[in-house]
């Protein structure tokens, strides 16, 4: 009495960006580790929020932009995996600690509210400057999931902006908070425009971290100027997590997030 219905089985893959490209080298799977590893370890520090937002709303925004950020994340760790046979489930679930290559920013933990949008501030700026340059990459995959990524980072900053100005010029509280958050996130921003050997190897391919810094900082003093917001003079944090050297909290995340699939291996459901 409902009509038929029917459901096509539709292979994840196929969402992924960047087709069917195979990476040429290990220098070049190991770029796309990294790009691949900043988003999921951000997607699964934002996820954690879901229900526990400050408000409804932002319980969805914050849900979507971890989503948008696994999709970067799937794309990229299959054409990483894409060079030695392995799948992205396998650079997700079965690497350990020393073996992902994320900036330490990204393992930041999510602390309160204020803390996770000076991070996102920070992430979603930098990932908007290095996107919109590595669609002139060389490489045809790494330019199409970039192509496709910047689209979306550009509405996960806006909506970092918009909510640094509303806790920065809200209540004193609010406001204490977020010159607090600045601080304490702003030591890892230097790991980021970091020009490790990789880049040297990868000419015309990845982009120079420190070519991104001077568009980075331009749209971080104009928000903090809206904002009454002063950019920290302290030291930046030696980092490291580029060649596996991570910050302590990183362990605990994988545990977490890796707990299901080592488990029960190869369940499906």
């Amino acid at each position: 009495m409902h009509g038929d219905v029917t459901v096509d089985r539709v292979e994840l893959s196929a969402e992924l960006a960047g087709g069917e490209g195979r990476a040429g080298s290990a220098d070049v799977a190991e770029y796309a580790l990294w790009l691949g590893d900043d988003a999921l370890i951000l997607s699964q520090q934002l996820g954690e929020w879901i229900a526990r937002a400050p408000e409804l709303e932002e319980d969805v925004a914050l849900a979507n932009i971890a989503l948008d950020l696994l999709g970067h994340a799937r794309s990229f760790l299959r054409y990483a995996g894409t060079f030695d046979g392995r799948s992205e489930d396998d650079l997700a679930y079965w690497r350990d600690e020393p073996e992902f290559r994320c900036a330490w920013l990204f393992e930041q933990p999510n602390g309160d509210f204020a803390q996770t949008i000076a991070r996102q501030l920070a992430a979603s700026t930098y990932l908007f400057e290095l996107y919109t340059a590595l669609q002139g990459s060389s490489d045809a995959t790494l330019a199409a999931i970039a192509a496709k990524a910047v689209k979306e980072v550009e509405y996960h900053r806006d909506h970092a902006v918009q909510w640094t100005l509303r806790l920065a010029g809200g209540t004193d509280e609010s406001r204490r908070r977020m010159v607090r958050a600045v601080g304490d996130v702003w030591p890892y921003v230097g790991e980021l425009f970091r020009d490790e050997p990789l880049i040297d190897r990868l000419d015309g391919i990845a982009v120079r971290p420190s070519t991104l810094q001077s568009a980075f900082d331009a749209v971080i003093a104009a928000v903090f100027a809206e904002a009454a917001l002063e950019v920290p003079d302290g030291p930046m944090s030696s980092g490291g997590g580029r060649r596996g050297s991570h910050f302590p909290t990183l362990g605990y995340l994988l545990a977490e997030m890796q707990v299901l699939a080592r488990q029960h291996p190869g369940v499906t459901w």
